[in-house]
């Protein structure tokens, strides 16, 4: 495991040791804003059967989300935190797909989607070199995992200054967007219209 993932695991591990499986323990302010972020992410899947990955996926609440608007799907989840992949275990016991703690996206199932949510966003001591780097290779993993698209969230750079926090890593939307055009598919959308400090971005393939 690199040392990025080591933090990662270490941060996010002790944050659901405290707050359980709640918001908090994923590191988010509370649910309101947790269902809108999935809202968005949702927005990449165009299809009635389908598979997705969610990449960090906490304690599983997306799964659940995904339950209350979609029939027919096959849902596999992925973290770095075992801590995290037994919550979910626990509260998600008699779900189709699965919960796995992984430390390569290598490692994981093609499926036609995938999502992540806010695991880009606590860079901790890291610099924004190394955190860009980050970022970038699992764009690249995730993409060469979703067979019809993927969708993923970031903060801003254009979050009010005396609110921003020197742990946290805020991303250039314009500068993602155009990486994903470039790398990923023509078609892109980039959303940052909804109420939050954030933005998230739509892969989508032509198949």
């Amino acid at each position: 495991m690199s040392l990025v993932h080591q933090n990662i695991n270490s941060y996010y591990t002790d944050k659901i040791k405290i707050h359980g499986a709640t918001p908090k323990g994923v590191d988010w302010n509370g649910e309101e804003s947790q269902f809108v972020r999935f809202e968005q992410l949702s927005k990449i899947i165009n299809k009635d059967i389908f598979s997705i990955n969610d990449i960090g996926c906490g304690y599983g609440k997306y799964f659940e989300f995904l339950q209350n608007r979609f029939s027919n799907f096959n849902y596999y989840g992925f973290d770095l935190s075992q801590e995290m992949i037994n919550n979910a275990k626990s509260l998600y016991s008699n779900m189709g797909g699965g919960f796995m703690q992984v430390d390569n996206l290598k490692n994981i199932e093609k499926a036609d989607y995938s999502v992540a949510s806010g695991i880009f966003s606590v860079k901790m001591e890291h610099n924004e070199s190394e955190w860009l780097s980050y970022i970038l290779d699992t764009l690249e993993k995730m993409n060469d995992k979703s067979n019809n698209g993927f969708s993923f969230n970031m903060l801003t750079k254009y979050s009010d200054k005396e609110y921003m926090k020197d742990n946290l890593y805020y991303a250039d939307p314009l500068f993602i967007f155009d990486y994903c055009k470039r790398n990923f598919s023509k078609q892109v959308a980039l959303l940052h219209d909804y109420g939050l400090y954030e933005f998230t971005i739509l892969v989508k393939k032509d198949i």
